[in-house]
C-alpha cells in the first residue's frame, strides 16, 4: 500500500532506462530533466553501457527479473503518476516492462523508442522491435520517435524498396494503429529549414511546432523530450500542453548545450541555473 503524500510531495515519475556514465543520456538524462521540471524520479534500470559523448561501445542488460523487482519496489511504496521508458535492453525486459503497465493501466506512460545511438549503433533488434508493437505500444499514452525510428518501426518486409522514404504522417497513422494513443514525430534528422515536430492522434494531426535548427548533434536530447513531457503529464497539463512544453524546454537545454568531449553536445537541463543565460525562445 502506498503512503499518503506530504501536501508539498511533488509528483513522482518512474522511468524505465539504461544508464549512461558520461551523463548524456540514459536514465541520467531523465534524472536531471524530471528534476528540473518539478517532479521527483524513480528509477529502474534496464541495462548498463559502455560509452561516451562518441557512441556506445556495448550494453549489459540487466535481468528481467531484476528489472521487475526494481519497478514492484518501488510502485508497492510511492504513488507514480507518469511513467517513461527509453532504452529496453533486451525482449526479456519489454515482456516485464508490459506486465507491469498491465497492472497500472492508469498511469500515462511516455515511450522514448531507443532503437540506436547518435552514431548509429544498434540497441534494438527485429525482435525486440515486434515486441514493443505488442506489448508496449498498447500501453503508450505519447510515443516521441525521432523521423529515423518512426520509420524503422513502421518498416514493411514488401516495402524494402522505399526504406527511409515512408511519409511520416503515414508512419503516424501506422504507430496509433498499433495502440499508442498519440504520436509525436519529431523532425531533427530531417532535411528541412525549420525542425518540424508533429503531434497526431486518431484523429489526425493534432498540432505542428517548429523550431529553428541549431548547429551540431546532441547526445541525449530525445531523452530530454520524452521525460520533460512526462513531467507536463505527472503536473496534470493535457498531452498537447505537456508535449508543447517538453519542446520548449528541451529547445533551450539544445541551445544552452555544452560538449565536455569529443563527441556530441550535451544539453544543459539546468541553464536556468547559470550565470547569464538568456533562455531565449526560438519558436516559429
Amino acid at each position: 500500500m502506498n503512503t499518503p503524500r506530504t501536501p508539498l510531495s511533488p509528483p513522482i515519475v518512474l522511468t524505465f532506462a539504461a544508464s549512461d556514465p558520461s551523463g548524456g543520456a540514459g536514465v541520467q538524462a531523465d534524472l536531471m530533466t524530471l528534476s528540473a521540471n518539478g517532479c521527483h524520479a524513480l528509477t529502474v534500470i534496464t541495462a548498463l553501457t559502455v560509452q561516451d559523448t562518441i557512441g556506445i561501445d556495448s550494453v549489459l542488460a540487466i535481468d528481467s527479473e531484476w528489472v521487475e523487482e526494481q519497478a514492484r519496489a518501488l510502485l508497492e511504496d510511492m504513488a507514480v503518476d507518469a511513467f517513461k521508458i527509453g532504452l529496453l535492453g533486451s525482449t526479456d525486459n519489454i515482456e516485464a516492462i508490459a506486465r507491469i503497465l498491465s497492472d497500472y493501466p492508469d498511469i500515462p506512460l511516455v515511450f522514448d523508442p531507443v532503437l540506436a545511438s547518435g552514431r548509429g549503433d544498434e540497441l534494438a533488434d527485429d525482435e525486440m522491435i515486434s515486441a514493443i508493437h505488442a506489448l508496449l505500444l498498447p500501453h503508450t499514452t505519447v510515443l516521441t520517435p525521432n523521423s529515423i525510428e518512426a520509420r524503422r518501426l513502421t518498416a514493411r518486409a514488401d516495402e524494402e524498396e522505399n526504406d527511409g522514404h515512408l511519409p511520416l504522417a503515414e508512419c503516424a497513422h501506422r504507430l496509433i494503429a498499433f495502440g499508442c494513443e498519440y504520436a509525436l514525430l519529431t523532425g531533427t534528422h530531417e532535411n528541412t529549414p525549420l525542425v518540424v515536430n508533429d503531434l497526431y492522434s486518431r484523429e489526425g494531426l493534432v498540432r505542428s511546432d517548429n523550431w529553428e535548427r541549431l548547429e551540431g548533434s546532441y547526445h541525449g536530447s530525445g531523452c530530454t523530450l520524452a521525460s520533460a513531457a512526462a513531467a507536463g503529464l505527472a503536473h496534470g497539463l493535457t498531452v498537447s500542453e505537456a508535449v508543447v512544453e517538453a519542446q520548449e524546454y528541451t529547445w533551450r537545454t539544445l541551445a544552452a548545450g555544452f560538449r565536455p568531449g569529443m563527441g556530441q553536445f550535451i544539453p544543459d537541463r539546468f541553464f536556468w541555473a547559470r550565470p547569464g543565460e538568456n533562455g531565449h525562445n526560438s519558436k516559429h
